[in-house]
């Protein structure tokens, strides 16, 4: 099997699914970057046979070009065409339709990444999600706030909760529209702001079956992150998600996996429960989730989820495993300031709750901030409970401090 795998940057976490591709036996892995061959072939060693660099990862004709040199190198045909980031997803797309290569094509790649056809087509099969508008003037944005308060700004093609911005009156938002100004070429996204507690709806799809689903619970929710930069924020896993209270969500996730077109692949949904006891649908991405949340569900099953997604996307293969665990992380991020001066609390937290810490990342000292809502570091703890899990989630809260300078 010929896999081209794309890795634009040499990020941790993207190299981690291009190994477990590599390491996969029958395959022949290519790895297209815009990073030197050098820096590939440290990071990943002879499980790369062959390395295409390019200026643009996202330009559909230079990865075109890469791929049809990593098939000439092969002496065969381009199987199987691979990425795990946000932006990747159409382009790949794009590359499959125009060598024929199986997996998503561009339509449902479009359903996806597009935020505010993705809406239009959970709405037309009857998924429960937030009410929005596609604006491309100041006029029909301000048409929309006055039916909708509080909203949230996002661009079409955004990737989880990055570039939004809630904006509670009309004042709020002459102001943003003053700063980004829609425009028929650059539309801005409008959406209502739901109220209730965030979660995210992991599930593996393969031949447009779902066999596999997760439950995971935010505190607080990815935009009350984005917006505080303080907030060292949690995500838990229970233990326990096949009982009634998530009916609701397998039932409206699986709709709306169908509806966006999901044949094969581990996606991630972001979906609220209301006060009311009904739910909505917020997004869906057709990637592995970020911040973790692989790492987290290896940790909850027992099972190396970066292994199975390859599996999956190469072979087509994928057996449900069971949940043994409840699972939890602290993201753990620092209040101002550049570059982290000290942390502190490390000692106690290891003698407290040692145990129940399956891995982690404490932030060094002259580490610059960190770009990402993730944070300097993190903290994963399990357990079979999950009241202990989020009892030593509180607990790391109040003993981790990421002191800035």
């Amino acid at each position: 099997m010929n896999v081209v795998f794309v890795a634009p940057y040499a990020m941790e976490t993207t190299l981690r699914f291009a190994r477990k591709v590599g390491e996969l036996a029958g395959v022949r892995l290519g790895v297209v970057s815009q990073e030197p061959g050098e820096v590939l072939v440290r990071e990943l060693g002879n499980r790369m046979q062959a390395f295409e660099r390019v200026q643009d990862c996202l330009d559909p004709d230079q990865v075109q070009r890469a791929v049809r040199n990593v098939a000439s190198h092969f002496g065969g045909k381009v199987e199987r065409l691979l990425g795990v980031l946000e932006q990747l997803q159409e382009p790949l797309a794009t590359v499959r339709e125009r060598l024929q290569i199986r997996g998503m094509d561009l339509a449902e790649a479009r359903n996806f990444r597009d935020k505010a056809r993705m809406k239009e087509a959970l709405r037309a099969s009857g998924v429960p999600c937030a009410r929005h508008r596609l604006c491309t003037t100041a006029e029909q944005a301000h048409a929309f706030a006055r039916e909708v308060l509080p909203l949230v700004a996002k661009p079409p093609a955004g990737a989880g909760a990055r570039n939004t911005q809630r904006i509670d009156s009309l004042a709020e938002l002459g102001t943003w529209l003053e700063a980004f100004p829609p425009r028929p070429e650059d539309p801005l996204l409008l959406e209502e702001f739901v109220q209730g507690k965030e979660h995210s709806f992991d599930s593996v799809v393969l031949h447009g079956e779902l066999l596999w689903s997760s439950i995971s619970e935010y505190t607080p929710g990815p935009l009350e992150v984005m917006e505080n930069p303080w907030i060292q924020w949690c995500v838990v896993l229970p233990r326990h998600v096949d009982g009634d209270r998530y009916d609701p969500i397998r039932r409206e996730g699986e709709r709306a996996l169908k509806a966006l077109g999901m044949v094969t692949g581990l996606s991630h949904m972001e979906w609220f429960a209301r006060p009311d006891g009904t739910l909505a649908i917020s997004e869906v991405g057709a990637r592995p989730p970020g911040a973790q949340f692989t790492t987290l569900l290896s940790f909850a099953h027992d099972l190396d989820f970066y292994r199975a997604w390859s599996e999956l996307m190469v072979f087509e293969r994928f057996t449900p495993p069971t949940r043994n665990w409840s699972v939890g992380a602290l993201f753990l991020r620092g209040q101002g300031g550049s570059r982290v001066a000290r942390v502190t609390g490390v000692e106690t937290l290891q003698r407290e709750l040692g145990e129940l810490v399956v891995q982690g990342r404490v932030p060094r000292p002259g580490q610059p901030k960190s770009e990402s809502y993730e944070g300097e570091g993190y903290v994963i703890v399990r357990h079979a409970e999950t009241e202990v899990v989020r009892q030593a989630l509180a607990r790391a809260i109040e003993l981790v401090k990421v002191e800035m300078v």
